[in-house]
């Protein structure tokens, strides 16, 4: 299927390692110019761009900004209007998950938790849509949720559950806002994948989780990634406000 991705441009959050890195390559792969976002690290943020460059002859560039300040996210849209002129795609993926019991967490655990996850969302969809908006144009909005916010947890990531939850209901307020805008806005529903907030839990008991997915294995972000690029092209066009469970089945209906 041709997704219609040539040389579109489409920001990836949180796009220097897991799903992030795993959506950036395949949107690559499918002809779109991709914006490789990171907070942490510049060098892992580095080899993806060059990743790209090497295997897809794709422009790329990475920009840093932290999801949980304003002043960086407003800054790094100016820096992609800067370098493409445009933008087409966005795939909200950067997250937090802090890991404590809801008796022992603090309030700025707390809140610093829903401001990457849930705010950092809603400011890059605000920049997002208003250039849309300004030269309109269409696209599309991917927000990255999780089973979390549907099942929570008994591991201590309350305010990731419930920002991840808060994201399910952002989609569809958003996807009502603009959608005679031709504007898109969808939403991913992972379930248990091998990734780096995943990693600690799986270490220690990881046929614990095994046991609870039908299909009997963890999911490679690669196979959550297919998904999400899926919602960035033209296959999804009568698409908007669903949030898409790919959980190996964990959710089923």
């Amino acid at each position: 299927m041709d997704l219609d991705l040539k040389d579109k441009v489409a920001l990836v959050t949180g796009a220097s390692h897991g799903l992030g890195r795993a959506t950036a390559l395949l949107l690559a792969e499918e002809g779109a110019k991709v914006v490789v976002n990171y907070r942490s690290s510049a060098e892992r943020a580095d080899e993806v761009v060059g990743e790209i460059k090497d295997k897809y002859g794709i422009e790329a560039i990475s920009i840093f900004a932290d999801m949980s300040k304003e002043d960086d996210i407003m800054a790094m849209f100016e820096e992609i209007d800067e370098a493409f002129g445009r933008i087409d795609i966005l795939i909200n993926n950067a997250a937090y998950c802090p890991i404590c019991q809801v008796a022992d967490m603090t309030e700025k655990m707390w809140n610093y938790t829903l401001q990457v996850n849930l705010t950092g969302t809603f400011l890059c969809c605000r920049e997002f849509v208003k250039r849309l908006l300004d030269g309109s144009q269409p696209g599309r909005i991917v927000n990255i949720s999780s089973q979390a916010a549907f099942r929570g947890s008994t591991t201590g990531h309350a305010p990731y559950d419930a920002s991840k939850g808060g994201l399910v209901s952002f989609t569809i307020s958003l996807a009502r806002e603009v959608a005679q805008k031709n504007i898109v806005v969808n939403c991913v529903a992972p379930g248990l994948m091998d990734t780096e907030i995943m990693a600690p839990a799986l270490h220690k008991n990881r046929q614990k989780y095994i046991e609870r997915v039908p299909i009997r294995r963890i999911g490679k972000p690669e196979e959550i990634a297919r998904v999400v690029v899926f919602l960035a092209g033209k296959g999804s066009d009568y698409m908007t406000g669903a949030t898409v469970d790919v959980s190996a089945g964990l959710a089923m209906h």
